[in-house]
């Protein structure tokens, strides 16, 4: 019987373009080294989706499957599985080693083929499962193991000048959705046909600005009445009814980066009191942004609107932070939660830095002026303060609509 590989190269084709230059994910791995000389790490294995696609450029389909990046003082090396045959090859930087499904753990032989044994392994503590924790130990049998995931998020917090060109591209991108979205919105149409038209628009203008990306993860959630009182609430088919309070959210994806814009909308009509709470959380939104600039901590920022609101009677219908950072992330991949507005986060805003407000308050069905109140736009931390790079407007002279 012929002896079935562990692992093997399958370097199927050219390399395709990948997000950024050579040069840029250069300097990611240059950085990343000087972290582990600075930690004593030989080898690290980052498992994260976000870090993977962060280093290497690319961003893989786990469909229960192990994935890794690999790198050494010398080697970046994708880990893939046999069913993505060349793909990640192609859409990797450097090298990549395709494992096969012969027999379990081959995963692990693979990773070993680049780390060798009895290393000191950097590792992902917040990503890397407890059963695969052992088998790295079991397969890599090494000297000590370090998380080198605080590190990672930080230097992912600090925008490169090519990733905030990316961004500010993507920021445009939702844009448009939400003006295909206002287009949809009237009486009788379900939230689900009026996300469609906000995605579908993305869609179409990511494969215009960006013809050798891959297409993958751009989507809305578009919701009404009560459906608007979380911020992550899926969409429904409810039919849209006028008075109705709307979220608009859309989330167009490059190459895993995300941005968002998010704002109220109401059908038609909107009622005083409603009304009323709804410009509140647009002078929240503005005097939010006035904040941000380079000095300031993420809980000086969170502690004044919490003050501004409190002074309103408002307080107590904030349902979470005012705001997180942008970069490789999606809603089951990638959160840099070093940078957000929480009371409990004390890190300083910096030039090079991208970051959101979205204040939102939600009051509970039965209450005048019931719903969920949101408002986001993409800000990026300048010398000078920020500049905000989303463009749709927000307030009630604009989303009436329908």
């Amino acid at each position: 019987m012929t002896a079935r590989p562990e692992f093997y190269r399958f370097h199927n084709g050219e390399k395709a373009p990948l997000p950024f230059a050579k040069s840029e994910y250069d300097a990611r791995l240059a950085d990343l080294r000087d972290t582990m000389e600075q930690m004593g790490a030989s080898a690290c294995v980052l498992t994260s989706m976000h870090n993977a696609a962060y280093f290497s450029g690319f961003l893989y389909c786990a469909f229960g499957r192990p994935y890794a990046c690999v790198v050494t003082d010398t080697d970046c090396v994708t880990i893939s599985a046999g069913i993505d045959a060349g793909q990640p090859w192609r859409r990797s930087v450097g090298d990549n080693i395709t494992y096969t499904d012969w027999q379990r753990d081959n995963f692990w032989r693979a990773v070993r083929e680049v780390t060798g044994e009895n290393a000191v392994i950097g590792y992902e503590g917040d990503h890397l499962t407890l059963m695969q924790r052992d088998k790295l130990e079991d397969f890599l049998k090494p000297l000590t193991m370090l998380d080198i995931a605080p590190a990672t998020m930080r230097q992912r917090m600090m925008k490169s000048d090519a990733e905030i060109a990316l961004i500010r591209k993507c920021t445009a991108i939702a844009d448009v959705g939400g003006y295909a979205i206002k287009e949809a919105v009237r009486e009788g149409v379900r939230e689900i046909d009026v996300a469609m038209a906000g995605r579908d628009a993305m869609e179409l203008e990511i494969a215009r600005v960006f013809p050798d990306a891959e297409y993958r993860d751009t989507w809305v959630w578009f919701q009404s009445g009560l459906n608007t009182d979380g911020a992550h609430n899926p969409v429904t088919a409810r039919p849209l009814q006028r008075g109705d309070i709307l979220s608009l959210n859309t989330f167009p994806m490059v190459s895993g980066y995300y941005v968002a814009l998010e704002r109220t909308m109401f059908v038609g009509e909107v009622d005083e009191a409603s009304r009323r709470i709804w410009e509140a959380n647009v002078a929240t939104h503005e005097y939010g942004m006035s904040l941000l600039k380079p000095g300031v901590s993420c809980a000086e920022v969170t502690h004044q609107i919490n003050a501004f609101l409190e002074e309103r009677d408002l307080l107590q219908y904030r349902t979470f932070g005012y705001g997180h950072s942008f970069g490789i992330l999606s809603h089951y991949y990638g959160r840099e939660a070093g940078l957000e507005l929480r009371e409990d986060i004390d890190t300083v805003l910096q030039p090079g830095m991208v970051i959101s407000m979205e204040p939102m308050l939600t009051l509970p069905e039965g209450a005048p002026g019931a719903g969920g109140y949101r408002e986001h736009d993409v800000l990026v931390i300048t010398d000078e303060g920020h500049e905000n790079i989303t463009g749709y407007p927000y307030g009630p002279g604009f989303n009436v609509v329908g």
